[in-house]
């Protein structure tokens, strides 16, 4: 599933590109999780101002409107002049001045939503509940503590949650408690002020090394002009089970947490 670094890494591969243009068209494939809700034609002659991200949606802002995208659990967008004939996969397309952006989603969860403002209640239901963006000024340490302080849930569970801080997908939680030294069974209540100030600082380091390293590709993930991500291949303990720990030497376990991975060195990894 494309998380927040390569969210973010789609977003720079096309923002500049695409800043300007005008719509000539919108279309759409076989319905996606969530549906655009005007008619396509209405996307028409509007101009796109900017490409910003929340969490894992891309907001395309126009200059009536915008757009939610959504890469679901396999999206991937592509941005260019030209593109080759719409497949059997693709399910959104955006035909402007500068190029053509199309959504291919083979399982379909993604989604493309229309509307008219953040205040409105489709982009309120799909914004309103995320936490705070680690790689932003407003990703207050107090804030996130207090976070921390009110859950009694493990603590890599509350970072999968998004409620606290989004964007720390599974592969980057296994890859931040390591880094902060914190053990991903962990209550999170029970994290004082000094491991909360390693996992901050651990959440916004592993977040911009993975998007300077283009994001993780495991399956089919790559940016809008095609590149794949290399961040899993620096992992520490991501996909390393049985592997000796690359700080301590002992072997890196792996267990399961609510039906999803979780790798960690139980002798660098404080309970």
């Amino acid at each position: 599933m494309p998380e927040l670094p390569e969210v973010e890494v789609t977003r720079r591969s096309f923002a500049d590109a695409i800043r300007g243009a005008t719509v000539h068209s919108a279309s759409l494939g076989k319905p996606l999780r969530w549906p655009l809700g005007p008619e396509p034609g209405v996307l028409a002659g509007r101009r796109v101002l900017a490409v910003r991200r929340r969490g894992k949606y891309l907001l395309l802002d126009l200059d009536e409107g915008l757009l939610l995208i959504h890469l679901g659990m396999s999206g991937s967008l592509r941005f260019a002049p030209t593109l080759p004939e719409r497949g059997v996969h693709d399910h959104f397309e955006l035909q402007t001045d500068r190029g053509l952006l199309r959504l291919h989603d083979p399982r379909r969860f993604g989604a493309v939503v229309w509307a008219a403002d953040e205040a409105d209640p489709r982009a309120r239901k799909l914004l309103g509940g995320l936490g705070a963006e680690p790689l932003g000024e407003d990703f207050d340490f107090d804030a996130f503590h207090a976070g921390l302080r009110a859950s009694r849930m493990p603590i890599k569970q509350l970072l999968l949650g998004g409620k606290v801080v989004v964007g720390v997908g599974n592969i980057y939680a296994s890859e931040v408690l390591f880094l902060a030294r914190i053990r991903p069974t962990a209550p999170a209540s029970g994290i004082g002020p000094q491991r909360a100030r390693r996992l901050h600082a651990a959440i916004r380091e592993v977040l911009a090394r993975a998007v300077e390293r283009g994001g993780s590709t495991l399956r089919d993930f790559a940016s809008t002009d095609g590149n794949a991500g290399h961040f899993q291949l620096e992992a520490n303990v991501y996909g390393r089970a049985g592997l000796p720990c690359k700080v301590c030497g002992a072997p890196v376990r792996l267990l399961r947490q609510g039906q999803r991975s979780t790798y960690f060195c139980a002798a660098c990894q404080r309970p």
